[in-house]
């Protein structure tokens, strides 16, 4: 999708602009940030981007507002340190302004929270989802499933090269799962009871599961008239890991 590499076949077309004939372009208007942050490390964070922003042809006002948008957005505090003296984290942080410096309208970013801290990674996940709420375009490729379910608005799922799966996740979790329900209760000694609930422990509780909201009927009232106390039902949809596992079965 970024015209590095040529396809072995087939055709791809990205807002008109077919993407093994017109390089050049597609490149006008893309953000690509690789899994791993290539940068020129003898130079300043300013320097970096500015230098960036003089190959799209940027002028030096345009350069100068943009890269200190950049900076400001991104918390890009790197006070004068060249970027070998960053952390992965800040340095990520730099590799996302460069691919934003002419502003393009669609970005491919791929792992792009790969190695972080948590507190960092979080940060990036809520930048990268104002980009999408602003109007961009974001292709993003990752092995967090979990940031996958909470950035994403549409999901794709490739195996052996073939599509699998396409859809929103309400879509997907239609299509690959279905709803159930997890009851939390409380009891004594569930070995007592007169008819067969299979439970689990559960962090001083314990737990059964129901898969339709008549087993669930059925279980709360077996449970209640055995003595137990319940103290909680939560509804539980399949995770992207789950349905993940199912297609490649």
């Amino acid at each position: 999708m970024a015209g590095l590499i040529a396809p072995t076949s087939g055709d791809l077309t990205i807002g008109g602009i077919d993407v093994v004939r017109r390089p050049a372009d597609l490149k006008e208007n893309l953000g690509y940030l690789p899994e791993e942050s290539r940068l020129y490390e003898t130079m300043t964070v300013p320097a970096y981007l500015s230098f960036f922003g003089e190959i799209y042809g940027m002028s030096k006002a345009a350069i100068r507002t943009r890269r200190d948008d950049l900076l400001l957005g991104l918390a890009l505090e790197a006070e004068g340190k060249k970027i070998a003296e960053l952390s992965k984290g800040m340095k990520r942080k730099v590799a996302i302004a460069r691919s934003l410096m002419h502003d393009p309208g669609l970005l491919i970013y791929d792992e792009p929270t790969s190695g972080l801290d948590p507190m960092t990674s979080r940060s990036v996940l809520d930048y990268i989802r104002d980009l999408r709420e602003g109007g961009k375009t974001v292709i993003f490729s990752a092995h967090n499933l979990f940031q996958v379910e909470e950035v994403c608005d549409l999901v794709l799922i490739l195996r052996r090269g073939e599509v699998v799966a396409r859809g929103t996740m309400p879509e997907l979790r239609e299509a690959f799962g279905s709803i159930t329900y997890q009851v939390f209760f409380r009891t004594l000694d569930p070995t007592t009871f007169t008819t067969s609930v299979e439970y689990s422990a559960h962090d001083g509780r314990y737990l059964t599961t129901a898969r339709t909201v008549d087993e669930l009927n059925r279980t709360t009232a077996t449970l209640t008239a055995d003595g137990a106390v319940i103290e909680q039902i939560e509804s539980h949809y399949p995770t992207l890991e789950e349905m993940l596992l199912r297609i490649g079965r």
